[in-house]
């Protein structure tokens, strides 16, 4: 979808009173540090540098957002679980994501990235317990999944989606993904592309509570 080929960077966030004015539509990226968070935004983008792609798993450490026009945007939210941080920071940002995440009303949805290898982590299960009572779509990457055989990632992605299913609601739809192999690309794109056009989204928003 050429939309997500126009983003461009807008403005970074360490604290909730820094976000931008809770108009318009967002998407956010959550997963683990590891998880190629970066590189399917990235992918999505068509931009090889849009997400800061580190060879140092857990080095985004602000809320990114990411501007498509028309007060639309990506959100790159902090990786999370891998990097070896102060206990003061860690508690920083459970804070400021379990509050955006489960207050944001310009949030429109979640694209959380799981690898493919390793889904559902104690932390991704803790994402969805922050974000699911909302009642707004989570759409589940499962990255890298080149690096399974077509057997093994068919599995995994039918396991997943019945798990996810069975302990989160219908709201949450889940696909293979691969940004070495730009697999998943289109599936992805129709997904995000409903959250964004669909009518009435972010209508109604209001700021959210400064931290």
């Amino acid at each position: 979808m050429p939309v997500f080929q126009n983003a461009r960077f807008h403005i970074s966030a360490h604290h909730l009173r820094d976000l931008p004015p809770a108009s318009g539509i967002e998407v956010a990226f959550a997963g683990r540090s590891n998880a190629g968070k970066s590189s399917a935004l990235n992918t999505l983008a068509n931009h090889n540098r849009l997400a800061f792609v580190s060879k140092q798993p857990g080095r985004t450490q602000l809320i990114n957002f990411f501007t498509l026009g028309d007060d639309k945007h990506l959100v790159d939210l902090p990786g999370y679980g891998y990097a070896k941080v102060p206990e003061a920071m860690r508690m920083h940002w459970q804070n400021v994501l379990s509050r955006y995440l489960s207050e944001r009303q310009s949030l429109a949805g979640l694209v959380l990235v799981m690898d493919s290898r390793h889904p559902l982590t104690p932390l991704d299960r803790q994402m969805l317990d922050w974000f699911c009572p909302t009642g707004k779509p989570v759409h589940v990457l499962l990255t890298k999944s080149d690096k399974l055989s077509r057997s093994e990632a068919t599995i995994t992605l039918n396991k997943v989606r019945k798990e996810l299913q069975t302990t989160w609601g219908e709201g949450i739809s889940v696909q293979l993904f691969s940004s070495l192999k730009k697999q998943g690309v289109d599936e992805a794109e129709t997904v995000l592309g409903q959250w964004f056009f669909s009518a009435g989204a972010g209508e109604g928003a209001e700021e959210s509570p400064a931290e």
